[in-house]
C-alpha cells in the first residue's frame, strides 16, 4: 500500500484528544509529511498545525487527506460522508484507519470512480495468514502491554526503536494498528484480523530474524479489557515476546470506554507472565512506561519513582524523559 503524502489531516467533529490518536501520532513521528488539518464545528482536538480548506491543501501540495480519527466499533459518522466526498472532488486520495472501508460507502465509491482517486482501507489488509504455530524462531522480540487501550503502547514502541538504534542496536518498530501502518508504511492492523489468524498474523509482523535484532511489537488493547483482550491475547502469543514494557496511565480510574476498574501494573506484569509463556517460557518485563502528560513535573517523577520502588523496574515517560533506563536494562538483561 502506497499512500501519496504529504497529508491532510481530517479530525471532523471529535470529542476529545484521543479520538483523533490516529492523526496525533502521524504529526508526532512524521511531521515532514503533515500539511495541515480539516476539523469541522464543534471538533475538540486540535493538532497545532495549520486548519486549512481544501482547496489551500491543495494548493500546499497536499495529496490524501488521512481520515484520523478512532472510535469504538471503527464506524464512519453519516455527516462526516460529504466532507470525503468533497475531498475526493478537489483532487485529492482518502486513507482510512477506521473499520468500515469507504467504498463500501456509495456516494464515496462514486466520487473516487468519477475523479479517478485513489481509497485506502489501512486497517484492512491483502495478505492471508496462517494460523500462529508458536514454534521457537530466532531474533528478539520485545511487546508493549497495557494497563488500558490508548496508554502509550504505540509511542513506547517508536521511542525504543529510536533509543536502541542510538545505542548500536539492530532494532525494528512493528506496527499492529492502523496509526503505525500509517507511520511505518508496513505492518497490518491486529484487531481486522480474523480471531483464528491473530497470532499467525503476528508471526508475519515479527517473523525470524537475525539473533541479536530486536522487534518492537506495538500492542494493542489490554489483557484486562472487556472489549479488547482477546486481541491483546493472540497478539501475546503471537509475538512470541522475549520481553516486555507495561504502559500505564496514572490518572484514570476506569478503563476507557467501559465501566471496569483499571487492574494495576502488577497485575498486568503477573497476567502477562502467565499468558506469554505459553509461546515464550522466559518472558520477562524489562520496564514501565508511564504517560505522564496529565501531571506536572514534580508529580510525574513521583509517580515514576514510586513505580520503580514498588516493582523494580526501571520506569519512565518515554516522550518526556526518554527510554535509556529501559534500553540500559535490555542490554544488560540480554548480552550481545
Amino acid at each position: 500500500m502506497q499512500i501519496a503524502t504529504p497529508y491532510l489531516k481530517f479530525l471532523g467533529d471529535v470529542p476529545d484528544r484521543l479520538a483523533a490518536k490516529t492523526a496525533y501520532g502521524i504529526n508526532d513521528w512524521r511531521p515532514e509529511w503533515c500539511v495541515g488539518q480539516l476539523r469541522m464545528e464543534g471538533c475538540a482536538a486540535d493538532l497545532g498545525i495549520p486548519d486549512l480548506t481544501l482547496e489551500e491543501a491543495v494548493a500546499k501540495g497536499c495529496k490524501t487527506m488521512v481520515v484520523g480519527v478512532v472510535n469504538a466499533g471503527g464506524v464512519l459518522p453519516e455527516h462526516w460522508v460529504k466532507e470525503i466526498v468533497a475531498a475526493l472532488n478537489a483532487g485529492l486520495d482518502v486513507a482510512s484507519g477506521l473499520h468500515v472501508r469507504l467504498g463500501s460507502i456509495r456516494a464515496i465509491a462514486e466520487a473516487a470512480e468519477r475523479n479517478g482517486r485513489t481509497l485506502h482501507d489501512v486497517r484492512h489488509t491483502t495478505e492471508s495468514f496462517p494460523t500462529g504455530k508458536g514454534t521457537k524462531r530466532p531474533g528478539r522480540r520485545l511487546l508493549t502491554v497495557g494497563t488500558d487501550c490508548s496508554v502509550g503502547k504505540k509511542y513506547t514502541a517508536l521511542a525504543l526503536e529510536r533509543g536502541m538504534r542510538e545505542r548500536g542496536f539492530d532494532a525494528d518498530f512493528r506496527a499492529t494498528g492502523q496509526t503505525g501502518v500509517f507511520i511505518s508504511g508496513r505492518g497490518v492492523a491486529i484487531d481486522a484480523v480474523v480471531a483464528d489468524f491473530i497470532s499467525g498474523a503476528v508471526e508475519w509482523v515479527a517473523p525470524a530474524a537475525e539473533p541479536n535484532h530486536w522487534d518492537l511489537i506495538e500492542g494493542q488493547g489490554s489483557l484486562f479489557h472487556p472489549s479488547f483482550a482477546g486481541v491483546s491475547l493472540g497478539l501475546l502469543h503471537g509475538a512470541q515476546a522475549d520481553a516486555f514494557v507495561v504502559c500505564h496511565e496514572p490518572t484514570r480510574s476506569r478503563m476507557r470506554g467501559v465501566e471496569a476498574g483499571l487492574p494495576s501494573i502488577q497485575e498486568v506484569i503477573d497476567l502477562t507472565v502467565r499468558c506469554g509463556a505459553l509461546t515464550n517460557p522466559k518472558i520477562r518485563p524489562v520496564g514501565i512506561a508511564v504517560n505522564t502528560q496529565a501531571l506536572s513535573e514534580a508529580e510525574a517523577r513521583t509517580v515514576l519513582r514510586e513505580a520503580e520502588t514498588a516493582h523494580g523496574l526501571p520506569a519512565t515517560d518515554p516522550v518526556r524523559f526518554g527510554v535509556e533506563a529501559i534500553v540500559d536494562r535490555i542490554a544488560a538483561e540480554f548480552p550481545a
